[in-house]
């Protein structure tokens, strides 16, 4: 591909009080071997050191532009900002605390580049780092060459997606047309990753580019970590999902998965103590198929609203400290 041919990349970085990690985020994209970059920097009303840093970056750092945000948006709204001003062929969502390999966005582009119009999406392993940056596991184990000792699927994904979680999110490459085809991330949710998702990859393919190019950082305040906190929100972000995923399924095969994800759900809500949204699961599921004994036992168990969250949430500091694995996390 001549220089003049490639394609420009957009970089949406979301950030909120994320002083300690922002400068090596940033810089990890000031160093891409890939020159054709915008960088498009939101944030969500950050209380602590992190604009400063950004400020100091810009008198030195390539240019790029920024975002301040007056209040905390969420991280959807942030990126749907970005979106916006996105001149790019292809976008990157990256959050403030993580990092890209130096050659992530000429590989991703080069990937890109070579396949049909109906790929939207690539994704990559990802290696998860502590809060001070050393090496922690890899999302997919590899052999001894680097690669991924089990098969990642790839194509069409869809019913792999309503299954479990197995794309580390921070990895993927998106073409932006689909994200504007979606009109973007849905802003009612706290999260973006299940639900894009779900309403992308029932339309368009994904590819699995099997090398590790970004650092995903670990830190106790991730968003996956409230899961299980009581009123956090985010199961009754999954519910909504759930709902749009029983309107986009388009085989007995698909309400099959969608049903055994929901009784995930339904027993997350028992940990968490939303026992109002497990009934509602239960409902939904009921749309599907019969309950069946264990399930309505756990949505007893909701109705007599056993206080387990406590419990529940000692045990996932204490006996849960890597993340998953070969995609049987969250």
């Amino acid at each position: 591909m001549k220089e003049h041919e490639k394609p420009l990349v957009t970089v949406i970085l979301t950030t909120y009080n994320q002083e300690k990690y922002i400068e090596e985020t940033l810089t990890s994209v000031f160093y891409q071997t890939y020159p054709f970059i915008q960088l498009i920097v939101i944030d969500n009303a950050s209380t602590d050191g992190t604009m400063a840093i950004i400020d100091c970056l810009r008198s030195t750092a390539p240019a790029f532009q920024i975002i301040r945000n007056d209040i905390n948006a969420g991280l959807c709204k942030a990126f749907n900002q970005g979106l916006a001003l996105a001149k790019g062929k292809y976008v990157i969502d990256l959050s403030g605390d993580d990092i890209m390999i130096a050659d992530r966005v000429e590989r991703q582009v080069e990937c890109f580049e070579n396949l049909s119009e109906d790929y939207g999406v690539i994704f990559t392993n990802g290696c998860y780092i502590d809060n001070l940056g050393r090496r922690l596991n890899n999302h997919y184990r590899v052999d001894e060459n680097g690669r991924s000792v089990a098969h990642i699927p790839s194509g069409d994904v869809y019913k792999n997606v309503l299954e479990r979680y197995f794309i580390c999110t921070p990895t993927m490459m998106m073409r932006t047309d689909i994200l504007n085809q979606l009109g973007g991330y849905d802003e009612a949710l706290l999260f973006e990753d299940f639900d894009f998702w779900i309403r992308s990859s029932v339309r368009f393919s994904y590819y699995y580019l099997d090398e590790i190019l970004t650092l995903k950082r670990v830190v106790p305040a991730s968003l996956s970590s409230m899961v299980y906190r009581k009123g956090s929100g985010m199961l009754a972000s999954y519910y909504a999902v759930c709902n749009k995923a029983y309107d986009l399924n388009r085989d007995q095969q698909e309400f099959d998965l969608l049903a055994a994800r929901i009784r995930t759900f339904i027993r997350k809500c028992l940990y968490a103590q939303e026992f109002d949204l497990a009934i509602r699961f239960r409902s939904l599921l009921n749309y599907i198929e019969n309950p069946g004994w264990q399930t309505e036992f756990i949505v007893l168990l909701c109705r007599l609203h056993l206080p387990v969250n406590f419990a529940y949430r000692f045990y996932i500091k204490n006996l849960k400290k890597a993340p998953a694995q070969e995609g049987f996390g969250f």
